[in-house]
């Protein structure tokens, strides 16, 4: 009998709207054509890249707050 329950939560429920625009957003400038609601027709590499691109755009602002914030934080950590 099939688990239909996913066990993808987010963290903070409240940036779940701006996560979303951010998906979209990645899809857009990788030409992937993500729709809203079922994406069936996507294959696993199309929504892997849109995954993926959004980790590394993620890590790279994380990046460039943490730099910024130790020029000014020197010592904190």
């Amino acid at each position: 009998m099939p688990n239909n329950t996913s066990s993808n939560k987010a963290a903070v429920p409240e940036a779940k709207g701006a996560l979303n625009r951010f998906k979209f957003e990645v899809a857009n400038e990788l030409g992937v054509p993500l729709t809203d609601g079922y994406n069936g027709n996507l294959t696993s590499k199309q929504n892997g890249s849109v995954g993926g691109y959004m980790v590394k755009k993620m890590i790279e602002a994380q990046e460039r707050s943490m730099s910024a914030g130790q020029s000014s934080q020197s010592g904190q950590y």
